[in-house]
């Protein structure tokens, strides 16, 4: 029921889940059968292409194997959380791109003349080894149910080579993704003993006031990606640059006095704004839906310098709203 609950948030309007939740008793106590016999399928995954700006392959689940989905992290979450280190920020309560902005200045206060070692893993929800992923999780889950339950949903997600991939879209997707990484968080912060590191998703940033050991810490984490995780770094978008020039980050280019908003995001979310405008004029978003929408973007641009925009912005939507 809790599982169904948090499946539901933001969606309750939604036909499939008024569907579900007419005949709710039933739907979930055929689903608890289905696990406590282990004969539980998810159904084959729904997927589209998006263009925000890169273009990304989603794939969405059925609305039942959503609710399995949340039950799962119900559970192990809480096992694993106590293994995520501090500086991980993605997917997790409390975290967020506020809270690594936050914590990203702190330490930029540390290395104003420094330097930044900006790292991305190349292709990494399309690169997850599954025997990789399921030999962590077994580490600490030792129920053979539960085990077999997460390879079902991991081989639910079609790729071409077998046992390669996790499909983006996914509650559980996102969840793994950082147990898969915590690995390299305390291999970062416990092996190399580097004090001032962030990670969002698969992007990461570490400060130092040295280059040169920055530049022995690329390579030593390269070597930890390919020979641990089966992982690799990504050749034109991991550098060592002077933090003075800027460091790209969650949408921002942060500087030690100031952070820009980076162009193509100011320009996706007027895309989408087109977007919701259009909705509202032709009856099919309501309002409330835009204000949310706006209320969240305009909360996460003013925690950098973007006054002018957002008076803008405001000043546009007036005659909407």
């Amino acid at each position: 029921m809790l599982a169904f609950i948090r499946a539901r948030k933001r969606k309750t309007k939604k036909e499939y889940v008024k569907k579900f939740e007419s005949n709710l008793n039933a739907e979930l106590l055929r689903l608890q059968w289905e696990l406590l016999t282990g004969t539980y399928k998810p159904a084959p995954l729904t997927t589209f292409t998006v263009r925000d700006p890169k273009t990304r392959k989603i794939s969405a689940s059925h609305f039942r194997d959503r609710v399995v989905h949340h039950a799962i992290c119900n559970i192990i979450e809480p096992i694993f959380e106590n293994r995520f280190i501090y500086d991980s920020y993605a997917n997790r309560k409390g975290k967020g791109t506020c809270g690594i902005i936050k914590r990203f200045d702190k330490f930029l206060k540390k290395n104003k003349n420094g330097y930044a070692l900006k790292a991305d893993i190349r292709h990494y929800f399309d690169t997850v080894s599954h025997d990789v992923l399921l030999g962590i999780i077994g580490k600490r889950i030792k129920d053979e149910q539960i085990i077999s339950l997460i390879t079902t949903i991991l081989q639910n997600h079609k790729t071409k080579t077998q046992g390669i991939g996790m499909p983006l879209g996914n509650l559980t997707s996102q969840f793994f993704a950082n147990i898969y990484l915590a690995e390299l968080d305390n291999f970062v912060k416990h092996g190399l003993k580097a004090k001032h590191y962030v990670r969002y998703v698969d992007d990461f940033v570490i400060l130092d006031k040295s280059s040169t050991r920055l530049e022995e810490w690329k390579s030593k984490i390269d070597s930890f990606l390919k020979s641990s995780l089966q992982l690799s770094l990504h050749p034109d978008k991991t550098r060592i640059i002077r933090i003075s020039a800027g460091v790209p980050l969650v949408g921002f280019r942060i500087f030690p006095s100031h952070k820009l908003l980076k162009k193509s995001n100011i320009r996706r979310f007027k895309i989408k704004l087109n977007r919701l405008n259009e909705g509202v004029k032709n009856g099919t978003l309501c309002k409330e839906h835009v204000k949310l929408s706006l209320a969240g973007w305009l909360g996460y641009a003013q925690m950098g310098n973007t006054s002018h925009l957002r008076e803008e912005i405001m000043t546009e939507m007036e005659g909407i709203l």
